[in-house]
């Protein structure tokens, strides 16, 4: 019996830091580090899960999808 793999693609988001985290809150802050962003204009590329898109919701106002 030959059991069939199912190949799906995985999904990646690409962020840029548009906005800095100076006299922000500390948490908002802690999501910038973990989304691999520190400095503006820095970029990270993530696979894009619900875990993540959360995290981009909670700084959306600091970052900017580019693909």
């Amino acid at each position: 019996m030959v059991k069939k793999q199912q190949t799906q693609e995985i999904q990646m988001v690409t962020l840029v830091q548009t906005g800095s985290p100076i006299g922000r809150r500390s948490d908002q802050r802690a999501t910038l580090v973990g989304l691999g962003l520190n400095k503006i204009r820095r970029t990270s590329t993530l696979n894009d899960t619900p875990s993540v898109r959360g995290m981009i919701e909670k700084v959306k106002h600091l970052v900017k999808i580019v693909g």
